[in-house]
Protein backbone atom coordinates (compact mmCIF):
# COMPACT_ATOMS: atom_id res chain seq x y z
CA UNK A 1 0.00 0.00 0.00
CA UNK A 2 1.17 3.12 -0.85
CA UNK A 3 2.48 5.28 1.98
CA UNK A 4 0.61 8.73 0.77
CA UNK A 5 0.97 10.94 4.54
CA UNK A 6 5.00 10.11 4.26
CA UNK A 7 5.23 10.99 0.43
CA UNK A 8 3.12 14.67 0.48
CA UNK A 9 5.00 15.23 3.90
CA UNK A 10 8.26 14.65 2.38
CA UNK A 11 7.65 16.86 -1.60
CA UNK A 12 9.01 20.61 -0.17
CA UNK A 13 11.89 18.74 0.99
CA UNK A 14 13.23 17.05 -2.28
CA UNK A 15 14.55 19.86 -4.30
CA UNK A 16 15.03 23.22 -2.36
CA UNK A 17 19.15 22.26 -2.38
CA UNK A 18 19.55 20.76 -5.14
CA UNK A 19 17.29 22.69 -7.28
CA UNK A 20 17.89 21.22 -10.64
CA UNK A 21 21.45 22.39 -10.48
CA UNK A 22 22.63 19.35 -12.28
CA UNK A 23 19.27 18.93 -14.62
CA UNK A 24 18.40 15.91 -12.58
CA UNK A 25 15.79 16.90 -10.13
CA UNK A 26 12.64 16.27 -11.80
CA UNK A 27 13.96 12.51 -12.03
CA UNK A 28 15.04 12.64 -8.13
CA UNK A 29 11.77 13.70 -7.09
CA UNK A 30 9.66 10.79 -9.14
CA UNK A 31 12.58 8.44 -7.49
CA UNK A 32 11.70 9.70 -4.05
CA UNK A 33 8.37 9.15 -4.57
CA UNK A 34 7.93 6.35 -7.02
CA UNK A 35 9.64 4.55 -2.91
CA UNK A 36 6.56 4.34 -1.10
CA UNK A 37 4.30 3.80 -4.20
CA UNK A 38 2.40 0.20 -4.45
CA UNK A 39 2.80 -1.08 -8.34
CA UNK A 40 -0.41 -0.23 -8.95
CA UNK A 41 -0.20 3.70 -8.09
CA UNK A 42 2.93 3.35 -9.98
CA UNK A 43 1.54 2.06 -12.86
CA UNK A 44 -0.48 5.04 -12.93
CA UNK A 45 2.63 7.37 -12.73
CA UNK A 46 4.35 5.74 -15.68
CA UNK A 47 0.60 6.53 -17.54
CA UNK A 48 1.08 10.03 -16.50
CA UNK A 49 4.74 10.31 -17.74
CA UNK A 50 3.61 9.24 -21.03
CA UNK A 51 1.62 11.79 -21.43
CA UNK A 52 4.45 14.05 -21.48
CA UNK A 53 6.18 13.31 -24.16
CA UNK A 54 5.03 14.75 -27.36
CA UNK A 55 5.50 11.31 -29.49
CA UNK A 56 2.94 9.92 -27.28
CA UNK A 57 0.19 11.74 -28.20
CA UNK A 58 -1.28 10.42 -30.72
CA UNK A 59 -5.17 9.16 -31.29
CA UNK A 60 -4.65 5.73 -29.52
CA UNK A 61 -3.16 7.52 -26.44
CA UNK A 62 -5.87 9.70 -25.95
CA UNK A 63 -8.27 6.88 -26.55
CA UNK A 64 -6.23 4.71 -23.79
CA UNK A 65 -6.15 7.54 -21.32
CA UNK A 66 -10.10 8.27 -21.60
CA UNK A 67 -10.42 4.71 -20.67
CA UNK A 68 -8.67 5.42 -17.31
CA UNK A 69 -10.45 3.94 -14.32
CA UNK A 70 -8.31 7.00 -12.29
CA UNK A 71 -10.54 9.69 -12.76
CA UNK A 72 -7.61 12.38 -12.53
CA UNK A 73 -5.53 11.10 -15.57
CA UNK A 74 -9.29 10.46 -17.49
CA UNK A 75 -10.00 14.45 -16.64
CA UNK A 76 -5.93 15.84 -16.99
CA UNK A 77 -6.02 14.46 -20.36
CA UNK A 78 -9.42 14.75 -21.67
CA UNK A 79 -8.06 18.59 -21.15
CA UNK A 80 -4.62 17.86 -22.63
CA UNK A 81 -6.62 16.53 -26.07
CA UNK A 82 -8.84 20.25 -25.58
CA UNK A 83 -5.85 22.14 -25.59
CA UNK A 84 -4.56 20.45 -27.87
CA UNK A 85 -7.18 20.76 -30.55
CA UNK A 86 -7.35 24.71 -29.51
CA UNK A 87 -3.93 25.18 -31.13
CA UNK A 88 -4.62 23.66 -34.21
CA UNK A 89 -7.70 25.30 -34.77
CA UNK A 90 -5.97 28.68 -33.82
CA UNK A 91 -2.93 28.07 -36.34
CA UNK A 92 -5.29 26.95 -38.81
CA UNK A 93 -7.23 30.19 -38.43
CA UNK A 94 -4.01 32.17 -39.09
CA UNK A 95 -2.78 30.23 -41.74
CA UNK A 96 -7.04 30.14 -43.60
CA UNK A 97 -7.34 26.82 -43.53
CA UNK A 98 -10.13 24.46 -42.12
CA UNK A 99 -10.08 25.27 -38.77
CA UNK A 100 -10.76 21.49 -37.62
CA UNK A 101 -8.14 20.22 -40.20
CA UNK A 102 -5.73 17.67 -38.21
CA UNK A 103 -8.23 17.84 -35.42
CA UNK A 104 -8.45 14.76 -32.87
CA UNK A 105 -11.61 14.74 -32.50
CA UNK A 106 -15.02 11.73 -33.30
CA UNK A 107 -18.05 10.39 -32.42
CA UNK A 108 -18.06 9.02 -29.21
CA UNK A 109 -21.04 6.65 -28.05
CA UNK A 110 -19.93 5.52 -24.24
CA UNK A 111 -21.67 8.14 -21.94
CA UNK A 112 -18.65 7.35 -19.60
CA UNK A 113 -15.86 7.43 -21.86
CA UNK A 114 -16.39 8.84 -24.83
CA UNK A 115 -15.07 6.45 -26.82
CA UNK A 116 -17.16 3.82 -29.14
CA UNK A 117 -16.03 0.46 -29.77
CA UNK A 118 -12.99 0.37 -31.63
CA UNK A 119 -11.41 2.87 -29.01
CA UNK A 120 -9.98 4.90 -31.68
CA UNK A 121 -13.37 7.66 -32.11
CA UNK A 122 -13.37 10.22 -29.42
CA UNK A 123 -14.63 13.59 -28.30
CA UNK A 124 -12.70 15.90 -25.38
CA UNK A 125 -15.87 16.47 -24.07
CA UNK A 126 -17.16 19.77 -23.18
CA UNK A 127 -14.68 22.31 -22.90
CA UNK A 128 -15.41 25.48 -20.19
CA UNK A 129 -11.76 26.73 -20.26
CA UNK A 130 -12.22 27.29 -24.51
CA UNK A 131 -12.78 30.74 -23.91
CA UNK A 132 -9.96 31.33 -21.64
CA UNK A 133 -7.23 29.53 -24.17
CA UNK A 134 -8.64 31.58 -26.96
CA UNK A 135 -7.04 34.73 -25.29
CA UNK A 136 -4.46 33.61 -24.35
CA UNK A 137 -3.30 31.83 -27.75
CA UNK A 138 -3.67 35.33 -29.09
CA UNK A 139 -0.94 36.60 -27.37
CA UNK A 140 1.65 38.45 -29.19
CA UNK A 141 4.47 37.56 -27.10
CA UNK A 142 5.15 33.60 -27.07
CA UNK A 143 6.43 33.38 -23.19
CA UNK A 144 3.47 35.60 -22.46
CA UNK A 145 1.22 32.66 -24.01
CA UNK A 146 2.89 30.25 -23.01
CA UNK A 147 3.00 31.25 -19.22
CA UNK A 148 -0.45 31.86 -19.91
CA UNK A 149 -1.29 28.42 -21.33
CA UNK A 150 -0.16 26.55 -18.18
CA UNK A 151 -1.65 29.22 -15.76
CA UNK A 152 -4.91 27.69 -16.93
CA UNK A 153 -3.23 24.44 -16.69
CA UNK A 154 -2.02 25.00 -13.43
CA UNK A 155 -6.05 25.55 -12.43
CA UNK A 156 -6.89 22.68 -13.81
CA UNK A 157 -4.80 20.45 -12.18
CA UNK A 158 -6.41 22.46 -9.05
CA UNK A 159 -9.90 21.86 -9.83
CA UNK A 160 -9.42 18.09 -9.90
CA UNK A 161 -7.15 17.60 -6.80
CA UNK A 162 -9.71 19.77 -4.76
CA UNK A 163 -10.39 17.90 -1.30
CA UNK A 164 -7.63 15.46 -2.46
CA UNK A 165 -4.92 15.57 -0.06
CA UNK A 166 -3.17 12.15 0.77
CA UNK A 167 -3.83 10.00 -2.14
CA UNK A 168 -2.55 9.14 -5.49
CA UNK A 169 -4.55 12.15 -6.82
CA UNK A 170 -2.47 14.29 -4.96
CA UNK A 171 0.73 12.52 -6.22
CA UNK A 172 -0.57 12.48 -9.91
CA UNK A 173 -1.58 16.42 -9.19
CA UNK A 174 1.57 17.24 -8.02
CA UNK A 175 4.04 15.18 -10.47
CA UNK A 176 2.18 17.25 -13.12
CA UNK A 177 2.31 20.59 -11.26
CA UNK A 178 6.13 19.75 -11.03
CA UNK A 179 6.48 19.15 -14.85
CA UNK A 180 4.98 22.79 -15.86
CA UNK A 181 8.13 23.94 -13.58
CA UNK A 182 10.55 21.82 -15.14
CA UNK A 183 9.53 23.13 -18.57
CA UNK A 184 10.18 26.77 -17.19
CA UNK A 185 13.15 26.27 -15.53
CA UNK A 186 14.16 25.47 -19.47
CA UNK A 187 12.66 27.89 -20.76
CA UNK A 188 12.96 31.18 -18.15
CA UNK A 189 14.31 30.40 -14.71
CA UNK A 190 13.27 33.04 -12.96
CA UNK A 191 9.51 32.19 -13.99
CA UNK A 192 10.65 28.82 -13.07
CA UNK A 193 12.05 29.41 -9.90
CA UNK A 194 8.49 31.54 -9.32
CA UNK A 195 6.38 28.68 -9.86
CA UNK A 196 8.39 26.37 -7.93
CA UNK A 197 8.07 28.14 -5.06
CA UNK A 198 4.18 28.76 -5.65
CA UNK A 199 4.28 24.65 -5.43
CA UNK A 200 5.99 24.14 -2.41
CA UNK A 201 4.28 26.74 -0.65
CA UNK A 202 0.55 24.84 -1.43
CA UNK A 203 1.91 21.48 -0.60
CA UNK A 204 3.30 23.15 2.90
CA UNK A 205 -0.26 24.40 3.39
CA UNK A 206 -1.68 20.80 2.77
CA UNK A 207 0.52 19.46 5.43
CA UNK A 208 0.41 21.67 8.29
CA UNK A 209 3.14 20.95 10.89
CA UNK A 210 5.87 20.02 8.43
CA UNK A 211 9.18 21.95 9.22
CA UNK A 212 9.98 24.03 6.35
CA UNK A 213 12.48 26.80 5.04
CA UNK A 214 11.85 28.73 1.92
CA UNK A 215 14.71 29.42 0.14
Amino acid sequence: MSNYEYIIASLPFLTVDYKYADGTGFEAVLEEIRRDLSEKDSALVDFLLRGFDGKELMPDFYAEALKQKNRFLREYFRFDLNLRNAKVRYLNRQLGRDADLDVMTGMGTDEDTDLDIDLRRFSGGEFEEEPKVAFVLGQEDLLTRERGLDDILWAKIDALTTFHYFDITAVLGYIAKLHIVDRWLSLDEEAGRELFHKLVKEVKGTFKGVHYEEK
